[in-house]
């Protein structure tokens, strides 16, 4: 008899380890240390993994150091603040392979959110990203046909530096437009601990 409720209490402990998830850790918190101040980004990996895993692989290996902001749109129809891909003067910087798109599970565009920069292709995310300094729906996930970009954290700390770099002026250096006539850098990036 004992034997027969020792056999039930494994397996309704294993039943119980099976069916419960396991509770994840805290989530990853960045720290984007600029020119213009700190801004200190809390990541969501529940809806965003692949996005996160590989944001913070460019983090961890140094890559944004020293990087710039070299998109700066601020109008009543968009506002974001985009950077992670160039040194300064627009010297593209080479990256890893492209990420598959993750905004069907992804948060909205919101302000204060951070999401994923990529081409026209949906999966063709691999370094850059956008901080949205307004609510910018237009970017949101809709369909196939309109497949958004990807938040993959907010800003918990320094949207005032955010908002302060979306009022940069800004203007035309080589193909690119919206450039910040003077350069707002990345100095670094790395996850607060603790």
């Amino acid at each position: 008899m004992r034997y027969i409720k020792t056999l039930c209490a494994m397996a309704a402990l294993l039943v119980a380890l099976w069916i419960v998830p396991a509770q994840a850790g805290p989530a990853p918190v960045v720290v984007l240390e600029t020119t213009m101040g700190k801004i200190i980004l809390m990541l969501d990996e529940r809806n965003t993994p692949e996005t996160v895993k590989n944001f913070l692989r460019y983090v961890d290996e140094g890559f944004y150091d020293g990087t710039i902001f070299h998109r700066v749109i601020n109008s009543k129809d968009m506002a974001i603040v985009q950077g992670g891909g160039f040194e300064y003067p627009m010297k593209r910087k080479r990256t890893y392979a492209p990420i598959k798109n993750e905004a069907l599970n992804a948060k909205s565009n919101d302000e204060g959110t951070v999401a994923m920069a990529r081409s026209t292709a949906p999966d063709s995310a691999t370094c850059q990203f956008f901080f949205n300094v307004q609510d910018n729906p237009v970017f949101n996930y809709k369909g196939p046909s309109d497949p958004g970009y990807a938040v993959f954290g907010k800003v918990i700390r320094g949207m005032n530096v955010v908002k302060d770099i979306a009022k940069v002026k800004t203007g035309k250096k080589g193909m690119y437009q919206d450039v910040p006539r003077e350069p707002v850098y990345i100095k670094k990036a790395y996850r607060m601990h603790g």
